[in-house]
């Protein structure tokens, strides 16, 4: 199963808890398509990136999607001739959720080679063209590339040994090998890449992760943050239910969080500090809602 797909399962989940709410979410997600066919986030303009995060939410909805505007959107990028690694990757999953089009194997294969251009000399991705090394979040999205189309990357074990040097002595994973401080979100991506990769995890990690919970509910970045977000904690929640940890004693605390980020509107904010709502963090809603149903 693919990286998308194993959280798709789980976001699927989270109507049950938002009942009547869930017509609001799926119009609030709608109302983001812009005139091209695709979506956008806090700009009104289309966003490959945004796009795929309003198609996965829609889906974990269970609602039926724009295919015909949005495959035509899809197309005006051809090659991914102009795109960065995380823009080309967001396309790559975006052709895998169409079901009224199949792309071309040609095609496919020259938007992985896209991919393969940010591959790293220590065998990882990163975002930047031309790292030297790289981090626990591009190794996640690249290989997810490759697994939203049923393929694996290159020299898969390259990837488990660049996650390796990512590791930090307190249990957790860092985005960068210069910057020995571990993150909840890299950690989070580790852990879902590393179960894929079948590398060993150790029973250290979820003590690491449980140290971002907030008092107040919901998880920060780091341990240190002065307030949780939702995209740390529903990849934290992720992870942790993905290594079988006991969530029971959070549950509640953390619902509260999530619904302090819902609005009338539809969508979710990203943390208490943040203004604006978008399609993003609303799929973030939907993914930390689908863990806290279960």
């Amino acid at each position: 199963m693919s990286l998308r797909l194993e959280m798709l399962q789980v976001a699927r989940l989270a109507p049950g808890l938002l009942g009547e709410a869930t017509a609001l979410v799926e119009s609030f997600v709608r109302g983001c398509q812009m005139p091209d066919g695709g979506f956008c986030g806090r700009e009104a303009r289309s966003d490959l990136y945004y796009t795929s995060f309003a198609i996965d939410a829609l889906t974990a909805l269970r609602a039926e999607l724009p295919e015909e505007p949005l495959l035509n959107y899809l197309r005006g990028f051809g090659e991914g001739d102009g795109l960065d690694f995380i823009h080309l990757c967001c396309l790559l999953r975006l052709w895998s959720a169409m079901r009224s089009a199949r792309l071309a194997d040609s095609l496919r294969t020259r938007l992985l080679a896209g991919v393969e251009r940010y591959r790293t000399p220590d065998g990882g991705y990163d975002a930047r063209l031309g790292a030297e090394a790289g981090s626990a979040y591009g190794c996640l999205i690249g290989y997810a590339a490759y697994a939203d189309h049923a393929r694996v990357p290159p020299r898969p074990d390259r990837l488990k040994a660049c996650l390796e040097t990512l590791r930090t002595p307190e249990g957790g994973w860092t985005n960068d090998p210069s910057f020995r401080i571990a993150s909840g979100p890299a950690t989070a991506a580790a852990v879902s890449l590393g179960r894929n990769l079948r590398l060993p995890l150790g029973p250290e990690i979820p003590a690491w992760l449980l140290r971002c919970y907030h008092a107040e509910g919901g998880f920060r970045a780091i341990p240190d943050a002065p307030m949780p977000d939702l995209l740390s904690t529903a990849v934290i929640l992720h992870a942790l239910d993905g290594l079988q940890a006991p969530l029971q004693r959070i549950k509640e605390p953390c619902l509260d969080f999530v619904d302090s980020l819902w609005t009338n509107e539809g969508g979710f904010h990203g943390s208490w500090a943040d203004d604006v709502v978008d399609v993003e963090y609303t799929y973030y809603g939907l993914l930390a809602l689908g863990h806290l149903s279960l």
